[in-house]
């Protein structure tokens, strides 16, 4: 029992440094392994002992000894008590998300897309397999905060969007440079190839959750003025997405909506008329793949969800069909044959 509860106050300890203090600025990923391991310990305590009450009763006096000795040495430190167990592995990854010295080297990791290990030798050895199955657990999503209703992109990206959130809150909350908050979603959002489809998805998670708070209201108005600076990533997101969860954003998001109309017309001017297809298509190699047929569904789509918007948005089409000659013949103008369209 001397060894229980000693490796119970080590890893309250854990916890409290985690989340409070500078230390984490030297972790590494075995660092960070070695943590997921001892909450992982803790879970497994709570599972084997919550129904015993004289060991019970051991561990919470242990634990309130624990606390009285964290709450002198950490300002701001919240007890844990023996429920919280349960859920250790998440308290720490919320914490870890929650302290502003977190190195982007232990950001990625806990943000790596890669799916849980398969070999039972690395299960608890993987801090990857760690977060998969945080990420897994429904209840994950309850304790971090509530979306808006994105549950369509499934838990993976719902998680990492709060996620997402609760590490651009803790930067914000600093007062620091923005410079280093934008480092953040340059070295996370962006670091890995061939994977932006999935960050998209985060995104959009993370601009769809619940805005019940000021903290986090400000926190998706830098990641909507970061995303607009990411011009590519912008229009891969827009295209990469469904039309729904586009329109949800644009609905939610003034910002967002006014990046996406832009985007729209960026598709559009960069088209030509193709005889021999007898279409107009994309003459750009350098941005996503959009055919003029899908390019007029997200314009369809953006008009019924937004219905404010058609009448200016139809003006400046106009106009640029007038500086185009103002021909009603199919093929000679790209906004006079979408005016058609959207009016048919």
């Amino acid at each position: 029992m001397e060894a229980v509860l000693r490796n119970l106050r080590s890893t309250a300890e854990l916890l409290a440094v985690a989340s409070l203090s500078c230390e984490v600025e030297q972790w590494d990923k075995q660092t960070l392994s070695r943590a997921f391991h001892w909450a992982r310990y803790c879970e497994i305590l709570f599972s084997r002992f919550h129904n015993n009450t004289a060991i019970r009763r051991t561990l919470e006096k242990h634990l309130q000894l624990t606390n009285q000795c964290l709450v002198a040495t950490f300002p701001g430190y919240t007890e844990v008590t023996f429920s919280d167990l349960s859920r250790c592995q998440h308290m720490l990854l919320v914490g870890l998300l929650n302290n502003p010295e977190l190195p982007i080297s232990i950001t990625k990791i806990l943000f790596d897309t890669g799916g849980p290990v398969n070999t039972k030798q690395s299960e608890y050895q993987d801090v990857t397999s760690f977060c998969s199955r945080i990420i897994q657990c429904k209840s994950a999503c309850k304790v971090l905060s509530p979306l808006t209703g994105l549950s369509a992109v499934g838990a993976d990206a719902e998680v990492r969007g709060l996620m997402l959130m609760e590490r651009l809150e803790a930067l914000l909350s600093q007062g620091g440079e923005a410079r280093s908050t934008e480092h953040f979603l340059d070295s996370v959002l962006q670091g890995r190839e061939g994977e932006a489809e999935h960050f998209c998805v985060v995104i959009a998670a993370a601009l769809l959750t619940t805005k019940d708070s000021a903290a986090k209201t400000a926190s998706q108005e830098f990641l909507l003025d970061w995303l607009q600076t990411k011009n590519r990533l912008l229009q891969h997101m827009c295209s990469a997405l469904p039309i729904s969860h586009i329109i949800n954003l644009a609905k939610e998001h003034r910002k967002f909506k006014d990046a996406y109309y832009d985007v729209l017309k960026k598709w559009a001017s960069d088209m030509e008329f193709s005889i021999t297809e007898g279409e107009w298509v994309q003459t750009s190699t350098n941005q996503t793949a959009m055919s003029y047929c899908k390019l007029t569904e997200h314009f369809k789509a953006l008009f019924s969800a937004c219905p404010s918007l058609r009448e200016d948005v139809e003006k400046e089409l106009n106009a640029l069909k007038i500086s185009d000659g103002d021909f009603d013949v199919r093929g000679l103008s790209v906004w006079g044959d979408l005016l058609s369209a959207l009016n048919s």
